[in-house]
């Protein structure tokens, strides 16, 4: 439990990419071959990133792209770690037909992943299945026997929709649900069946879609229990959030969800309290090999944030969100400068501003949610 007597923290990840570039600095790296347009071998996308900011050692330890943000974890020791895994871990060479980007890191580079001491990896995204259902079947099993949680993918659609449960030391559940959408990228054909392996998916941010999920919640949540609904939605780039995304992360707070944790975009998006709940639209990437990638610049995708949330254990009311800036460079997450800093603080601000949130730094150095004026007294 946090400090603060009755209050959970969570630490929530956005996309964690440690296939590809990433595996090939790893003391096991996989096979580096890929049918991609304009790379055909993963190593080099190190070589981009060494272009870009200089030399990468190789093999690096398992914890090193986590750098500085391991540090931060432990100082802060949430209750509940929670990221979205991005890549398949598989040995399996057999290429998702149709697609342009495939994600793999061997399973025997497992302890970079367990490194950052990951509760619940969320798996309904749209890399899991990028070596087909063998290496979704491979990589389910190499997480169950690092003793991984996971949730959004399964080899059935009960497994599948299923959610992670966290203990929590004052009682109750952490409930981590996950499911994708085909906004993401996630193709259909993905969707676990009754008699097929594959990922919780939804067909969009419908109202009908939001209450057959509030009928799964209803059958999982018990008092005492937090729910978080953990959903890969939207495109990679850009701030602005549909209303229909919006009006299906209400309807989960409606439902009883205590967090929406989004993800998909390459860079943090919008986030809102509604309801004193949570909404986070994207996360942005955590850890990834694009550094040295051009194109979107203007966004900074090299900055990321570890978003530290607090909770009322016994209401789920939000109770302080702490975001730490950081930056990939050289394949690890080091500090962000205070310039850095400021630039994200802006831009996390002026995107969520429609929302009714504010975003404002902390005397630590981390960004924080404005706190709202207090409801007027009855009289």
């Amino acid at each position: 439990m946090d400090e603060r007597e009755g209050v959970v923290t969570l630490f929530l990840g956005g996309d964690v990419m440690l296939g590809r570039g990433i595996d090939q600095t790893l003391p096991h790296p996989g096979d580096p071959a890929l049918r991609e347009a304009y790379v055909q071998d993963a190593r080099d996308y190190v070589t981009l990133a060494e272009a870009a900011n200089g030399p990468i050692p190789r093999p690096s330890d398992f914890a090193r792209p986590w750098g500085e943000a391991l540090a931060v974890l432990a100082a802060a020791a949430p209750d509940v770690r929670v990221i979205n895994l991005e890549t398949s871990v598989t040995r399996e060479d057999d290429f998702e037909p149709g697609k342009g980007v495939h994600y793999r890191m061997t399973p025997a580079n497992l302890p970079c992943l367990a490194a950052v001491r990951p509760d619940v990896c969320v798996l309904a995204n749209n890399h899991v299945l990028d070596f087909g259902r063998r290496g979704l079947a491979e990589t389910l099993d190499a997480l169950a026997a690092a003793g991984l949680r996971t949730a959004g993918a399964g080899r059935a659609a009960a497994s599948a929709c299923r959610p992670a449960a966290v203990p929590l030391r004052g009682g109750g559940r952490a409930l981590v649900f996950s499911f994708g959408m085909p906004s993401s990228g996630i193709p259909e054909h993905w969707a676990a069946t009754e008699q097929r392996s594959g990922v919780a998916l939804l067909p969009g941010p419908s109202m009908a879609a939001a209450a057959a999920f509030a009928d799964r919640l209803r059958r999982h949540k018990r008092p005492g229990d937090l729910a978080v609904a953990s959903v890969h939605w939207g495109s990679n780039w850009g701030y602005e959030v549909s209303r229909a995304q919006v009006r299906f992360a209400h309807a989960l707070v409606d439902a009883g969800v205590d967090i929406v944790h989004g993800h998909s975009s390459h860079h943090p998006r919008p986030l809102e309290a509604y309801r004193d709940r949570l909404v986070l639209y994207g996360c942005g990437d955590l850890v990834d090999d694009y550094e040295g990638i051009g194109g979107y610049e203007h966004y900074r995708d090299d900055l990321r944030l570890l978003y530290l949330v607090s909770v009322e254990a016994d209401t789920g009311r939000l109770a302080g969100v702490r975001m730490v800036p950081l930056q990939s460079r050289r394949m690890r997450l080091e500090h962000a400068t205070t310039e850095d800093t400021a630039w994200l603080r802006a831009a996390l601000d002026r995107c969520s501003h429609a929302l009714g949130t504010r975003v404002d730094l902390g005397p630590d150095g981390a960004l924080r949610l404005r706190s709202p004026p207090p409801a007027p007294s009855a009289r």
